[in-house]
């Protein structure tokens, strides 16, 4: 009987959290990425980074521009490996029909949150989000810091 692998932990590879703080989430949509070989061993070793990762649709189809994927030298030792190529993005036509649509108007642009695994496949959370003001991000900000501050207080008064 065959050994079973130890599962991976929580199943996230990368977030963009500059993403939250950055816009407003209007929508988010699952979508598949298409990669090779060496990027799949490299984001089972932790290697992606998301951080000034964009999406882009042309002739309808989506791609996920300057996502970094660090190649390990084990694994590709044959292939000229580019940390920052486009990656397609697997969506069906009508949800890039929909978000091109959206993307189009004004305001609206189209982030990577996560790279995720689901099951052996590699998924992509991305959004539909609007550009936050600089006083949003500052509302945002102010009321982490509240709330961290009640939860503080509560500490303090439950322990004495």
């Amino acid at each position: 009987m065959s050994k079973k692998k130890p599962a991976n932990s929580g199943g996230t590879i990368a977030l963009n959290k500059k993403a939250r703080h950055e816009y407003h989430i209007e929508e988010r949509i699952e979508a598949g990425v298409q990669l090779l070989g060496w990027e799949v061993k490299s984001l089972r070793a932790g290697k992606g980074q998301i951080t000034e990762a964009y999406i882009l649709f042309r002739d309808g189809e989506a791609f996920l521009f300057n996502a970094q994927i660090t190649p390990l030298n084990t694994a590709s030792t044959h292939v000229i490996a580019d940390p920052t190529r486009n990656r397609k993005l697997l969506l069906h036509a009508k949800e890039i029909a929909r978000l091109m649509g959206k993307v189009n108007q004004a305001g609206h642009t189209c982030v990577p949150l996560a790279l995720y695994w689901k099951k052996n496949k590699v998924k992509c959370e991305i959004a539909l989000v609007k550009g936050k003001k600089l006083f949003d991000k500052r509302a945002t900000e102010k009321e982490r810091d509240w709330n961290r501050q009640k939860q503080r207080i509560l500490r303090e008064h439950n322990t004495g």
